[in-house]
């Protein structure tokens, strides 16, 4: 891959991270005017989204499943992590910002969310890496 191709490509993904960052961020703010469906699920899919994109920035040069695998295992990861409940670590999920990238606590529906949310962040890859649009001139 050429170093402007691969510099474009890391730029799209970190584009796709802010993104996910500020639709995520906003489904909380505005979660009171959003369908409840909507409301509920979300914040866990988007915050998958973001982990998958923020992994193919990370290894741009590695498949689209190492990035769904390694998004996987980390996503459960996290959410496994929130099973161990002592102070020390509840005392830093109690900060906003880690408390959105760590979690509070452990839902087994998180997983689901994450899994849905990974899946569609791969569609988006697979779709926009295949895509063929026509250059018009």
């Amino acid at each position: 891959m050429d170093v402007l191709k691969e510099r474009k490509n890391r730029y799209v993904y970190l584009l796709a991270v802010a993104l996910t960052i500020a639709l995520g961020l906003a489904s909380r703010r505005f979660s009171d005017s959003l369908p409840e469906f909507i409301a509920e699920n979300a914040g866990d899919m988007l915050w998958a989204m973001m982990v998958y994109f923020g992994f193919r920035v990370l290894f741009l040069n590695k498949s689209m499943l190492f990035a769904f695998i390694l998004s996987m295992l980390f996503s459960f990861g996290i959410e496994f992590s929130q099973l161990y409940q002592a102070d020390w670590i509840n005392q830093i999920r109690n900060k906003w910002l880690f408390g959105l990238i760590l979690g509070k606590g452990f839902l087994y529906v998180d997983l689901i969310r994450y899994t849905f949310g990974i899946i569609i962040s791969l569609i988006i890859d697979f779709l926009g890496n295949n895509l063929k649009l026509r250059d018009y001139k």
